[in-house]
């Protein structure tokens, strides 16, 4: 565990447990809010939308995994956006963002969507002379950053709400602290399968199940499928049909899955890497560790299912396999 999750992990529990739409950082006195809690307040309000009619959680829904239900999140207007939200839990440290890694950081990430005219729509300047013009927003960047709400703050504000999101209280991590009765025999299986048989770990490896790494797994075809993921930052030929590599924490609460949100539960998501030509068949320049069926059975399929449902964090326990 990286030294200073732990830390984020109880923060973490704290934000997730007392966010409410009217939640006052400041009202009473006592110590000075914090970074990570004027980027909450932030998160949950309109008021970065260009029409008020959105926030972050908006499409970052906290109940599943801070993804969205939908395949396609709506922006103002109820425009749908291009590409699957993904869950922003345990994101802290990560090399880049985006499904394309089109940001380094998590304060480039948190700019992104406050700008998309898909998204939010709201230019940066007119969000930071918002926020200077609320007395409230005022009194809370006076006291976490001595001075006015400018860019960079802002978005220092909402990256320290999301590293606060880092979890490891699930099923899975009592199992490997040393309780054998936290998995159950299904899940246990599925997970001799994640690193044996089924070669989950070849992409989704570390304590957040993830090599930080872009794979074409054939979602790309030119034709019905084409969104070019990673190539659409690299103008890089090679890189078509490339996405990053998503963690699998919480994954289980965060459906629909992959980029497009095609997949609409684990079983069709684990069904597809146990025979991608069964479901697309002229997907380009798909890895070659998918070249040929898994040969998993229904059981196995079972058992599989049942590992990933594991890594659920305490609290987004509410997913039924």
């Amino acid at each position: 565990m990286r030294p200073t999750k732990m830390i984020f992990i109880l923060l973490g529990v704290l934000c997730v447990f007392t966010i409410t739409a009217g939640f006052d950082i400041h009202n009473d006195g006592s110590d000075p809010p914090t970074k990570a809690q004027l980027g909450e307040k932030l998160f949950f309000d309109p008021i970065l939308s260009i029409n008020h009619s959105i926030s972050c959680a908006s499409c970052h829904q906290p109940a599943f995994g801070f993804a969205d239900t939908l395949a396609f999140s709506k922006g103002i207007h109820a425009t749908p956006t291009s590409r699957n939200t993904p869950g922003i839990t345990n994101l802290s440290g990560r090399p880049s963002y985006f499904w394309d890694g089109r940001s380094a950081t998590l304060e480039e990430q948190a700019l992104q969507p406050i700008i998309s005219p898909a998204e939010m729509g709201l230019p940066i300047a007119t969000a930071v002379a918002r926020l200077n013009a609320s007395s409230s927003y005022r009194q809370y960047f006076q006291l976490v950053f001595n001075g006015p709400a400018t860019e960079q703050n802002l978005l220092q504000a909402i990256a320290a709400f999301e590293r606060t999101l880092e979890t490891a209280n699930s099923p899975y991590d009592r199992y490997i602290a040393g309780d054998d009765n936290a998995l159950t025999p299904s899940a246990i299986r599925g997970r001799m399968l994640f690193i044996g048989k089924a070669n989950c770990n070849n992409c989704h490896s570390g304590e957040d199940f993830t090599a930080d790494r872009f794979k074409n797994i054939g979602l790309y075809n030119g034709t019905t499928l084409r969104d070019a993921g990673r190539f659409d930052v690299t103008r890089d030929s090679a890189h078509r049909g490339f996405f990053k590599v998503p963690g699998l924490r919480n994954v289980a609460v965060t459906a629909p899955y992959m980029h497009n949100g095609m997949f609409k539960t684990l079983r069709e998501v684990i069904n597809y890497y146990n025979d991608p030509n069964a479901v697309i068949k002229d997907g380009l320049n798909r890895d070659l560790s998918l070249s040929k069926p898994l040969q998993l059975t229904n059981t196995e399929i079972t058992d599989l299912e049942a590992f990933l449902v594991a890594l659920t964090d305490d609290r987004f326990r509410i997913h039924k396999p």
